[in-house]
């Protein structure tokens, strides 16, 4: 799990993504607000879609920190949780994607 800034329609939004082992993008979320309410969407999201995960590995994100203890906490389910803020993180590595697709237009155009 990771987020990035993006411009959409001249202001700037957050942009959460998960992936998996291989680097396929497995969910995303683009919100306004980078905060705990977003982080537990995506998670939500992803989790419903996937199951619940083995290992997760997230930057120093507080967000996502909290996120997955209390989702640790609340289904009482051990998940690894590895926190990795270089850039060979597999999650960082989905940045240039999306930031190489975005320079060109220079921003989204609608939310």
């Amino acid at each position: 799990m990771d987020e990035t800034c993006i411009k959409v329609a001249g202001l700037w939004k957050y942009f959460y993504r998960a992936v998996d082992r291989t680097g396929d993008r497995v969910d995303f979320l683009l919100t306004v607000k980078r905060d705990l309410a977003a982080a537990q969407r995506l998670l939500e999201r992803a989790t419903n879609l996937y199951g619940l995960p083995d290992k997760i590995t997230i930057d120093k994100s507080g967000a996502n920190t909290t996120t997955i203890e209390s989702v640790k906490v609340a289904i009482c389910v051990d998940i690894l949780m590895r926190q990795n803020k270089y850039l060979n993180n597999i999650v960082e590595q989905d940045h240039r994607a999306i930031k190489r697709m975005i320079r060109p237009m220079l921003e989204f155009k609608s939310f």
